[in-house]
C-alpha cells in the first residue's frame, strides 16, 4: 500500500471533504492547492506510472496525520519560551504503517481495545500484545512492523465504523 492509498483511504473512512483536508494539510505546516492535492489523492494502477509530482511522500502522509491530530483534538499546549516542533516519526517505508495507527489512535482518541474492535469490523483478529507491539517506539526490543494487511484492514474497520 503506497501513500496514495493511504490518504485516499483515510478520506475516505473519516469522510473528510476537500477543504477540510487543505486545512489539515495547512495545520500540520504544509499548504496545499485544491489541484495539488487532487494529484495527491490519484490512485495509481499497476501497469501506469504515476508523475513524479503525483507520488505522495513519507513527509507529506507524516505532514497530514499531524495536522489530523490538531483537526480533531485542537493544539497542543505550548510554553511561551518554546516554538512549537513537529514530531516527525517516519524513518522510512517500513515503519510508515506504524505511524499510521498510532496518529490515527491519537486524532480520534482511540483507546486500544477500541483498535483492536475496528480491526475485528474488518475481519483481522489482533491479540492485545500484537497491538502493543505495534504501537511501540521503533527500536524498542518488542516492536513489531505493521505490514500492509493490518494497515489496509485498520483503514476498512475505521470505514466501517465512521460510515455506518
Amino acid at each position: 500500500m503506497n501513500n496514495n492509498d493511504i490518504l485516499i483511504r483515510l478520506r475516505y473512512a473519516l469522510d473528510i471533504k476537500d477543504a477540510d483536508m487543505i486545512e489539515i494539510f495547512k495545520l500540520g505546516g504544509l499548504v496545499v492547492t485544491r489541484e495539488e492535492l487532487r494529484v495527491l489523492l490519484t490512485k495509481q494502477n499497476a501497469e501506469e506510472e504515476l508523475p513524479r509530482d503525483a507520488v505522495c511522500d513519507n513527509r507529506t502522509v507524516e505532514i497530514f496525520l499531524n495536522g489530523l491530530i490538531i483537526y480533531k483534538r485542537g493544539q497542543p499546549p505550548v510554553k511561551s519560551t518554546e516554538a512549537p516542533k513537529q514530531n516527525f516519526l517516519i524513518t522510512s517505508q517500513s515503519n510508515v504503517n506504524n505511524v499510521l495507527l498510532k496518529k490515527v489512535k491519537i486524532a480520534l482518541a482511540l483507546t486500544s481495545e477500541e483498535l483492536l474492535d475496528i480491526l475485528r469490523l474488518a475481519g483481522v483478529y489482533a491479540s492485545d500484545s500484537e497491538l502493543s507491539a505495534i504501537l511501540r517506539k521503533e527500536g524498542h526490543r518488542n516492536y513489531k512492523e505493521c505490514g500492509d494487511r493490518y494497515a489496509r484492514n485498520f483503514l476498512k474497520g475505521l470505514a466501517i465504523h465512521y460510515r455506518e
